[in-house]
């Protein structure tokens, strides 16, 4: 009796979140304050999302300094790749199959909008990290926090977002990855006979598991993180991308009207499960931002971590994240759902892809999507603690602080294992509407010093020139601490682009 009341209790809890996070917090403030601004950098960076695509692909080769400690600092590539651990997780796949679930397909094409428009933000958060980015001993570290701090002049606002990002990504989104491993492994366990989903002792075996593997990696460092990140990403990344492909190409026939659906839905033409058309554009938008964080302002953390000859260079490297974890990513997950025909009756499911390819392929693909969840989730994990260790450092540089932060990560990643995944999911959508919130306010007056670095950017470009910054370039800028001037001889204007 005490736990029906008990489970009573957490479901009334969910409800009214996700009451106020639907009717009220993300409706009327989030949607539209990401919407203004987005469409204000897009114009004011005159489309940068769209017309810098190309270099993208170049800037991501540059290669890092050496850091103080005499190894090599973070690159561009693997700046990318820690920020891409955190996008490419669970909302690739679950965050979708959520969307759908209760969205309906139209759901899939406000998450492709939202990625289109708010690439820009992710260009600007990203270069504003970059140039106000400090050093520390394996190289550099920075965020919304630093340039909240140093650009705007607003440390207790920048102590706010520290707060609110660490309780987001190390403490709601990591539990958010934890649970979702826990159930892929239960999914893959029922289907073997060994009825795991009902096991609380198997969800706790699972998430001791986690705790292991995570505390291997963090207690290594940010390079074992980017290492580790590096050798996965590429892995499942191509791994899924080709299931997908394989899957369209089977069903070929229906990929015309899988459009098709994604697009009447999206804008009301047909009910689906009672979903009304702000139903479906607010689990489009939640589930892209929670997936590709574009504008969320987690990425700018990983962004600053690496060793570039000019802010911009990774702030187009970030903003080309957006593209594969969005329009790639999320995409393939999409059409295995839709195309695998599976019953969608508007309440919250997570696990529709793992049965939509089985379905498919049979119940070999459903341990196969198990190992691509696991992989995902636990890279995300890894992703979720630089974040967190990021703004720990900002807020103090004492190492006993660093080391409880440790500590309290792996406990809440344990513990989402065992969570309820509703209540994890609502409470995840609350705090990253909050983060949102707090770093559109602060980019969108910091915008005009990204655009003059992207002129900067594009004038030496012109010039023939590998883009260099160095601060006296924006002489009336206040706040910036590294970017000193170097010696002609050390400059790589000198040298031309290749």
């Amino acid at each position: 009796m005490l736990l029906a009341e008990e489970a009573t209790g957490v479901d009334r809890l969910t409800d009214a979140i996700g009451v106020f996070n639907n009717d009220y917090f993300w409706l009327w403030l989030i949607i539209p304050l990401l919407a203004i601004v987005s469409l204000y950098i897009t114009i004011r960076t005159g489309g940068v999302q769209f017309r810098m695509i190309p270099e993208m692909f170049r800037v991501i080769r540059s290669k890092p300094e050496i850091a103080p400690d005499g190894k090599k600092a973070v690159s561009s590539l693997q700046a990318f790749m820690i920020s891409a651990a955190a996008r490419i997780g669970t909302g690739n796949i679950i965050g979708v199959s959520i969307a759908i679930s209760l969205g309906g397909p139209g759901a899939v094409f406000w998450m492709w909008v939202m990625a289109l428009v708010v690439c820009g933000a992710s260009f600007v958060e990203s270069t504003l990290a970059q140039l106000y980015k400090v050093r520390d001993p394996a190289g550099y570290r920075g965020g919304p926090a630093y340039y909240i701090e140093k650009g705007l002049g607003q440390r207790w606002l920048a102590v706010v977002f520290a707060v609110v990002l660490i309780l987001t990504f190390p403490m709601v989104f990591n539990a958010v990855q934890s649970n979702t491993i826990s159930g892929a492994l239960a999914n893959s366990g029922d289907q073997i006979g060994m009825q795991a989903s009902d096991s609380m002792l198997f969800a706790g075996v699972v998430g001791a598991g986690i705790v292991v593997l995570t505390a291997l990696v963090i207690f290594g460092g940010v390079r074992r993180i980017a290492n580790t990140a590096q050798a996965l990403i590429p892995f499942f990344a191509g791994l899924y991308v080709v299931i997908g492909l394989i899957l369209m190409a089977v069903n070929w026939r229906e990929v015309p009207g899988m459009f098709t659906t994604i697009v009447e839905h999206a804008f009301g033409v047909r009910e689906f499960a009672g979903a009304a058309l702000g139903v479906v554009i607010i689990q489009g938008v939640r589930r892209g931002m929670f997936s590709n964080e574009a504008g969320l302002g987690s990425a700018p953390n990983a962004a600053a971590s690496a060793s570039v000859t000019h802010p911009a260079k990774q702030g187009l490297v970030q903003t080309l994240g957006v593209y594969l974890d969005t329009l790639v990513i999320c995409s393939i997950t999409a059409f295995i759902i839709l195309l695998g025909q599976q019953e969608i009756n508007g309440e919250l499911q997570s696990d529709l892809t793992q049965f939509a390819l089985t379905a498919q392929l049979g119940p070999w693909a459903l341990h196969l999507m198990t190992v691509i969840i696991l992989l995902v989730a636990f890279t995300s994990v890894l992703g979720n603690y630089y974040y967190g260790e990021s703004n720990i450092e900002y807020l103090s540089s004492n190492e006993r602080v660093l080391f409880v932060y440790k500590c309290v990560f792996l406990v809440a990643t344990f513990l989402g294992s065992l969570g309820e995944i509703s209540l994890i999911w609502t409470l995840a959508d609350t705090t990253m509407g909050m983060m949102a919130m707090v770093n559109l306010i602060a980019i969108a007056p910091l915008t005009v010093i990204a655009c003059r670095l992207l002129k900067d950017y594009n004038d030496q470009r012109r010039q023939g020139l590998d883009p260099v910054f160095t601060r006296d370039r924006l002489p009336d800028v206040r706040g910036i601490e590294c970017w000193e001037p170097k010696a002609p001889s050390q400059s790589a204007q000198e040298r031309p682009t290749s």
